[in-house]
């Protein structure tokens, strides 16, 4: 990721994206081009260092919004322990760690909050309605999580495409209790928009 490809960032309209659940999902580019390469740089090909210009440009967008002066509890999408041991890292929480650099004391990173307890596939090649149930009870607080419930949440993800992973984490922490919840995706997908 170069200047002039970080340059060529198309970033969406400075405004929420949708809502889920009456939370407010932001998303800050379309999952095309040089986007589309730097998330699946990262993902895939063990690409670390470009968890930062992932988190730039995340973090160049969230300024632009009304609500970037409020701290949050960054939440990155956990994955199962396996496929995290497998590809040897968690790609949202490298982009999370980043982001809380950039907000300079704004945001704080908390990895453990809430993991995935259930193996679940791939989502890119399931249907609505598989994804639905491949993701169902996929997720769970730690224990002790109480202590963070008069927190602001960022959950933050990569893809925006029907938004169940974001919904499914949603149900979780809002079944607890948590009330001040927000979704941050770095793009969404072409016909998302």
């Amino acid at each position: 990721m170069c200047n002039s490809c970080f340059g060529k960032t198309e970033f969406l309209p400075y405004k929420k994206f949708k809502t889920l659940d009456s939370v407010d999902i932001y998303c800050a580019a379309v999952y095309i081009n040089n986007i589309k390469k730097l998330i699946r740089g990262l993902k895939y090909h063990n690409q670390r260092e470009l968890a930062y210009f992932q988190a730039k440009i995340m973090y160049d967008y969230w300024e632009n919004l009304r609500i970037s002066e409020n701290e949050f509890l960054l939440v990155p999408v956990p994955l199962f322990p396996d496929r995290e041991k497998h590809r040897k890292y968690n790609h949202m929480l490298l982009v999370a760690k980043e982001f809380e650099k950039l907000s300079q004391g704004r945001c704080t990173t908390a990895e453990q909050l809430i993991k995935r307890i259930k193996n679940t596939k791939p989502q890119y090649k399931l249907s609505r309605k598989d994804r639905e149930e491949n993701l169902k009870d996929a997720f769970e607080l730690i224990e002790g999580y109480e202590i963070f419930k008069d927190k602001n949440i960022l959950i933050l993800d990569d893809i925006f495409t029907t938004g169940v992973t974001l919904k499914e984490m949603i149900k979780t922490f809002k079944n607890h209790g948590f009330e001040n919840l927000c979704c941050f995706t770095t793009s969404c997908s072409e016909h998302a928009v």
